[in-house]
């Protein structure tokens, strides 16, 4: 099961099409449309470190289809991805690297920690193994299961693009409240 940060509402999205009107016109915020393109157009940054990575492969495949969601253009290189997939066990010798790469992705991104060890070290509580990766950077999603199954990466995929569709543009400002008379 995955688990999201929804500590704000997820706002309506705000679009209206008027057919009266010749051509094809559609009125929205910029808001709405910004954060529409980035939820359907998600370049996972795949960091399998453990057995989790072949579930994390696997939903890839044709069988899960992971396309339909608008993520299958896995990115190798940190510089075209904006979501992180850290998928298995965080050693302290790892971490380093994993910061290093979380790093240099450009805003906005997102993380997904995939499986027990990734969200809370899992059954290895030894000095070698970082006991969560929300210790090293922010994570959004937690999957649960150890390895999670394809389906629980969909899952926490589309509780993503839910957070994603809610987020503001500009991060310091608020919506404008009306003022009752």
């Amino acid at each position: 099961m995955a688990t999201a940060d929804t500590s704000a509402a997820s706002p309506e999205t705000h679009a209206a099409y008027d057919s009266k009107i010749e051509g094809n016109i559609i009125f929205t915020r910029v808001d709405s449309a910004v954060n529409w393109m980035r939820k359907n157009s998600l370049w996972p940054m795949p960091m399998g470190l453990a057995c989790c990575a072949i579930e994390l492969m696997a939903t890839g495949a044709s069988r899960y289809d992971i396309s339909r969601f608008g993520a299958e253009v896995m990115r190798f290189s940190p510089r075209q991805s904006d979501v992180m997939i850290v998928s298995g066990t965080v050693t302290y010798k790892m971490a380093l690297a994993v910061k290093r790469i979380w790093d240099q992705m450009p805003e906005p991104k997102w993380c997904i920690a995939m499986g027990a060890c990734a969200s809370s070290g899992g059954m290895y509580r030894s000095y070698a193994v970082l006991q969560g990766i929300d210790n090293l950077i922010p994570v959004d999603v937690y999957i649960s299961g150890c390895p999670p199954r394809p389906e629980a990466l969909l899952e926490g995929l589309m509780r993503l693009q839910q957070k994603i569709e809610g987020e503001s543009l500009f991060k310091g400002k608020q919506e404008p409240e009306t003022a009752e008379a």
